[in-house]
């Protein structure tokens, strides 16, 4: 994970993220290193970035600027609003303090340990 300053631009880390996505075990055969496609609100939207994906196999559902982009994006986009609403629960996390990227990663996977406690005790 790669971790940026909170006045830079989400396109910027775009790739370096396709980069990190690990391998996916599934059927028999070589697993998949990266999606068939990438949904992305309007602030992807750039002729560069659509190219760059496609190069790399993966197909662009970008919404444009100014167009009714009927892909269905909105379905999706609230789960990552709650989970980040979700982590801003976490007091420690809603404004960076620590200096140290390592400490602030650890208080991130402990809220996300946290999280999903309490996710599976209501399964149970």
């Amino acid at each position: 994970m790669s971790l940026t300053g909170g006045n830079r631009n989400d396109v910027t880390q775009l790739l370096p993220l396709l980069d990190k996505i690990p391998a996916v075990a599934g059927v028999v055969g070589r697993p998949r290193r990266r999606p068939d496609m990438l949904f992305a609100d309007r602030g992807y939207d750039h002729d560069k970035y659509r190219r760059l994906l496609r190069q790399r196999g993966i197909r662009p559902a970008i919404a444009e600027r100014g167009q009714p982009h009927g892909t269905g994006l909105g379905t999706f986009r609230w789960v990552v609003e709650r989970t980040i609403s979700w982590l801003h629960g976490f007091r420690r996390l809603r404004i960076r303090w620590e200096r140290r990227d390592d400490i602030h990663e650890a208080f991130l996977g402990l809220a996300v340990c946290l999280i999903t406690h309490r996710h599976v005790q209501k399964l149970c």
